[in-house]
């Protein structure tokens, strides 16, 4: 077995006995999670649960609960993060309920979803959870049957002792339990000893989903709650100028017509404040029918941005963004791109002499590789539910990094940031959409006008004409032959709008003498973001089918390695 120590979550776990249920309570970092079946499925429920932190909890009767702080969006990871768990705990997967935390920093810390990073980031922190917890039972076991530790063995969530043939359930010795110290190293188990990491299991919320369960977040209701709905310019780059909502406020069902700005004077913005629309009218009313109905009645006038630059501070630190002014056009762009793809770009790396080796090249080839702007949503449109009372806020949004946007939020709202509830619903799609909340600060923002809870909800019109875009780039790559039909050198020129997609220490940097990786962007007003690896993934299509097209013509593999070590 791996020992490992727990002492990096220790100061951060919280015990405690579950007064009327019985049960134990472990409490730990925000790399816990697990949640499971419906209470209907499985064991009756114990007669209270004591919820504090993110944590494991065990019930009288042997259930277990599990907290996932992660959002959800389709990896599954609200199944794969509880198996973690259960696999050091020891505990029949039957047994097992799986619930979603809500956002909670100083409980769980980072809750993010993307970047494939989930189970890769909680592999160990997740199995130490469960095997702290199944130790503790251990000790408790031990110490009623006043027996060895090391003679305690665990199966499926019962306890046993061979020699006074003494057994229990999870659940009997959970009060006992939690009264222990938090063990400060646990032993996890070997991959040979699996049992339910590595197995097939079903997803935990398969059933509720093909059953249509409200779970997302536009299922979302609640007493009282208005809808809202959001007008926004016909095109990048325009602000509002002014509006007329008499017609629109006289149409039946609706409550109020308002305008929003999502920043304060002065703030300054994080990597994902992305919004190109900062300043938009809102439509709020009984039901989403009469809302898009009194929005076809709104008459607004927009009016071209002027330019100007900002300050974002992003994961990268802080950078300087030049936003153009007025209309831009695929013509305008295609233009600009021909104008810098036939000129040197900035050189980002050189190594050795390109020059010189193109100069002497037998055989030169190159091809360019382009990709469009692409509208970037989700199955589920965007939504989130806000209600501002007085200096309190509540928010149910399918987000996948709720931290990131709540300074926005408090700065926006003029609100402490720890009077900010959210709970986290399902997201329909995500893979980087919902890492731009805009939609949430402006659905804030709208409750606190109105003075009233409000659910925001985007028409799909509204999702690809304010969308976060997947930026469009090119690239040329250039790669010289000697007489013999070996790869020389190569060169690497790549741009987009508005961001280069370059990345000029990724391979075959480092795999060839004479390299040159040079780079060129174009500024513009249109929001870009993540779309699932954007830069990467149009890199490496591109790198792969180039250096395929380089080997055809050479008539050989051009790098050979050793991946044994």
């Amino acid at each position: 077995m791996t020992l490992i120590k727990t002492s990096i979550g220790r100061r951060s776990f919280l015990k405690s006995t579950a007064l009327a249920g019985g049960g134990m309570m472990l409490g730990f970092n925000w790399l816990a999670s697990c949640k499971g079946k419906t209470e209907e499925e499985i064991l009756a429920m114990p007669k209270e649960w004591f919820e504090i932190n993110s944590y494991l909890k065990i019930g009288d009767n042997g259930v277990v609960t599990i907290y996932t702080p992660n959002p959800e969006f389709g990896q599954n990871i609200r199944t794969s993060m509880p198996m973690l768990v259960a696999e050091e705990l020891d505990v029949d997967w039957e047994n097992v309920i799986v619930e979603q935390a809500p956002y909670h920093a100083e409980k769980y810390g980072f809750q993010f979803t993307g970047g494939s990073q989930g189970i890769r980031a909680r592999w160990e922190p997740l199995r130490m959870a469960g095997a702290s917890a199944r130790q503790m039972l251990r000790e408790a076991a031990a110490q009623t049957w006043q027996v060895p530790l090391e003679e305690i063995t665990t199966v499926d969530g019962v306890l046993h002792h061979k020699t006074t043939k003494n057994s229990a359930g999870y659940g009997e010795m959970a009060s006992a339990a939690a009264k222990l110290t938090v063990p400060e190293e646990v032993q996890l188990k070997e991959v040979k000893d699996f049992k339910i990491i590595g197995k097939s299991r079903k997803n935990v919320d398969a059933k509720d989903i093909v059953r249509g369960k409200p779970m997302f977040g536009s299922d979302y209701r609640t007493e009282g709650m208005l809808i809202a709905m959001i007008e926004h310019p016909p095109a990048f780059g325009m602000t509002l100028e002014s509006v007329d909502d008499a017609e629109a406020k006289a149409m039946p069902g609706i409550k109020d017509v308002v305008t929003i700005k999502s920043f304060k004077e002065g703030f300054e913005k994080g990597g994902f404040d992305t919004n190109a629309f900062p300043e938009l009218v809102a439509i709020v009313g009984n039901s989403s029918w009469e809302v898009m109905q009194a929005k076809k009645k709104l008459k607004v006038a927009w009016k071209p941005i002027t330019g100007y630059s900002e300050t974002i501070a992003g994961f990268r630190g802080k950078e300087t963004k030049n936003i153009p002014a007025g209309l831009e056009s695929t013509t305008t762009h295609q233009t600009k791109m021909a104008e810098l793809a036939g000129k040197p770009g900035k050189i980002v790396r050189k190594d050795g002499t390109p020059e010189a080796a193109f100069k002497n090249a037998a055989k030169i080839i190159e091809s360019s590789y382009s990709a469009p702007f692409l509208a970037h949503n989700s199955m589920e449109p965007l939504n989130a539910f806000a209600h501002v009372e007085g200096d309190k806020v509540k928010i149910a949004a399918p987000i996948q990094i709720p931290s990131l946007i709540i300074p926005t939020l408090a700065s926006s709202l003029g609100i402490p940031a720890e009077n900010i509830d959210m709970e986290l619903p399902r997201m329909g799609g995500g893979f980087g959409r919902k890492a731009y909340a805009h939609y949430v600060v402006e659905a804030a923002l709208i409750s606190q006008k109105v003075n009233a809870p409000i659910k925001l909800m985007y028409t799909r019109e509204d999702d690809m004409t304010n969308g976060i875009y997947r930026p469009t780039y090119q690239a040329t790559y250039r790669a010289a032959l000697d007489e013999h039909n070996n790869l020389t050198a190569l060169h690497i020129k790549a741009g987009g709008i508005p961001e280069s997609p370059l990345f000029a220490n990724r391979f075959p940097a480092g795999a060839l003498d004479n390299y040159m990786a040079q780079e060129w962007s174009i500024d513009s007003n249109i929001t870009i973001g993540a779309f699932r690896a954007p830069r990467s993934n149009f890199m490496a299509g591109a790198e792969q089918s180039f250096l395929d097209e380089v080997a055809e013509a050479a008539g050989r593999i051009l790098f050979n390695f050793d991946w044994t070590y």
